[in-house]
């Protein structure tokens, strides 16, 4: 496949997710995490036209000087942006425009494609293909939050499935003590906080083969997890107090049956499915009560060789740090990674809304303790 279809295929991918929204869908932000998909479809834009085009295409025509200002998400190099909780506020530009916009940009960068490219502009091109799927992911799940909080519960699509179900496996897996090699090691793209590969000593260990299910994550919440103090962190239980927290993100308790709200709309929960939507205060506060306790990102990397994952982000027990060695690149590039290495938890695996080719071992995401709008599951170590 040329770069020229690559650039396109992704492209597509990204507006084929919004082709069930209707027009209104596209603006609506009801917390600071979601953006509204025009947003995201404006800035995964403005990424190649602000890092590719405007400083390597010939002749290259800004589209509108104020996208800058707009699309701009966190790159304090690139100047000034509309902070992240006014996204919501962007009546304009209209979604035809913004629609419009990627039309142009696309034209451009097919053009640009076209030709022979300097190993530079490869690298960011690159870099651009993992962004903007990336921001695929969250458009599903920014589109799952904006679309199951509305009291209609309307259905995004009767033909995704997020869902599948889980056979149990009592048995687990044992890791024996030992040093053990974690980090990317390949020579194929990865992001920098997979960098650099590096040794660390594990003592003995055994990890649960499967995820825990809704009918596992049931059982807590009837034996009174959720009010009982003794299980969970003073931050967690402080949360759920505050938040009246009392089952995980999406379910819903009708006159004592329980559903879940789904890209299918609501349906009656399936014991069988992996528990989702899960806090790391949650996933700490079950494992808890299981008398068991969450994986560190290093022992969740060396036992995924001997058990499937993929279809949740799993909650680890590590902080999101640099490994050692980790360096930032050079320019706005090198902002995203280093500047977000602190208070957050590390997630490993990927989820059901994760393009395939990123389903990489050592792939570390991370998030705040508290949230649960991604596709997030639990594993058990001992």
């Amino acid at each position: 496949m040329s770069l020229v279809d690559q650039f396109l295929t992704i492209r597509k991918y990204t507006e084929s997710i919004c082709e069930p929204l209707q027009t209104e869908d596209y603006v609506v932000q009801p917390i600071e995490d979601v953006s509204p998909p025009k947003w995201h479809l404006g800035h995964t834009t403005w990424f190649f036209e602000t890092f590719i085009l405007k400083p390597h295409g010939v002749n290259y025509q800004e589209y509108n000087p104020d996208y800058n200002f707009v699309f701009n998400s966190y790159y304090e190099t690139v100047g000034a942006r509309v902070i992240r909780t006014d996204r919501g506020n962007l009546s304009r530009p209209s979604v035809n425009e913004i629609y419009q916009y990627r039309h142009y940009v696309d034209e451009a960068m097919s053009s640009l494609l076209s030709e022979t490219i300097t190993d530079e502009v490869m690298e960011l091109l690159i870099l651009g293909f993992n962004h903007e799927q990336q921001h695929q992911e969250l458009l599903l799940t920014d589109i799952k939050y904006i679309l199951g909080n509305n009291p209609l519960f309307p259905v995004y699509s009767s033909d995704w499935i997020e869902h599948e179900e889980i056979q149990i496996q009592p048995d687990r897996i044992a890791v024996a003590e030992g040093v053990y090699e974690i980090g990317y090691a390949g020579s194929d793209f990865c992001f920098d906080n997979e960098l650099n590969r590096h040794k660390v000593y594990l003592n003995d260990f055994e990890i649960n083969a499967t995820l825990e299910t809704n009918g596992t994550y049931l059982d807590f919440i009837k034996a009174g997890g959720y009010s009982d103090f003794n299980y969970w962190h003073a931050e967690g239980w402080d949360w759920v107090k505050k938040n009246g927290i009392k089952a995980p993100m999406y379910w819903h308790d009708i006159d004592g049956a329980w559903f879940n709200y789904t890209y299918a709309g609501l349906l009656p929960l399936n014991m069988l499915h992996p528990v989702t939507h899960i806090s790391y205060y949650e996933a700490y506060a079950f494992a808890s009560w299981k008398g068991m306790r969450l994986p560190t990102e290093f022992e969740w990397e060396v036992a995924a060789k001997q058990f499937g994952w993929g279809k949740r982000w799993e909650w680890t027990e590590s902080a999101y740090l640099p490994y050692p060695g980790f360096s930032k690149a050079p320019g706005a590039i090198g902002e995203y990674n280093g500047k977000f290495m602190v208070n957050q938890k590390v997630l490993r695996g990927a989820s059901v809304a994760t393009p395939k080719d990123h389903g990489r071992i050592t792939y570390r995401n991370f998030f705040h303790p508290h949230l649960r709008w991604q596709f997030t599951g639990i594993r058990l170590a001992k």
